[in-house]
């Protein structure tokens, strides 16, 4: 069962790594090959996480494991961390998280049904929340832009 996981993540997050490649590419200018190497570590750093997730008898979530193995990973005192550091510097947050968001979208969109029991409440909540987050980020960025004297 775990290596039948172990595959299934390693495809998974093999396309995500290409995709963010692609988009790291698109909207930063950053070449796929000389990104490579910092997403290979990243995909290594998930795989592990969602691995020790599996095997250790935890209610622990594997994003937990995954921050903790980056962050153990890039410190200074860890043999190899200028390298890892280094590869991954190539690489935008918002490269790799339009591809899970597009994901998470496709996932509700196709269970609309699931998605109506929630209710007109939980609709309206969402609503609500997509729009307080817009407005809050256009009064930061109008009050940061402003103080930066560049509106």
């Amino acid at each position: 069962m775990l290596l039948k996981n172990i595959q299934e993540w390693t495809w998974l997050l093999v396309i995500f790594g290409f995709v963010s490649l692609f988009g790291n590419w698109a909207g930063y200018g950053v070449l796929p090959m000389s990104a490579v190497p910092g997403m290979v570590v990243l995909i290594l750093i998930c795989l592990v996480g969602f691995i020790l997730q599996d095997v250790i008898p935890l209610n622990f979530p594997s994003i937990a494991y995954i921050s903790i193995i980056g962050v153990v990973v890039s410190m200074p005192w860890m043999p190899g961390s200028e390298k890892i550091v280094e590869w991954t510097e190539d690489i935008e947050l918002l490269a790799l998280a339009t591809p899970i968001l597009a994901y998470a979208g496709i996932s509700i969109g196709r269970s609309w049904a699931d998605f109506k029991q929630l209710g007109w409440k939980s609709i309206l909540v969402a609503c609500l929340v997509m729009f307080g987050t817009f407005i809050g980020s256009a009064i930061i960025a109008e009050i940061i832009l402003r103080l930066q004297g560049i509106i």
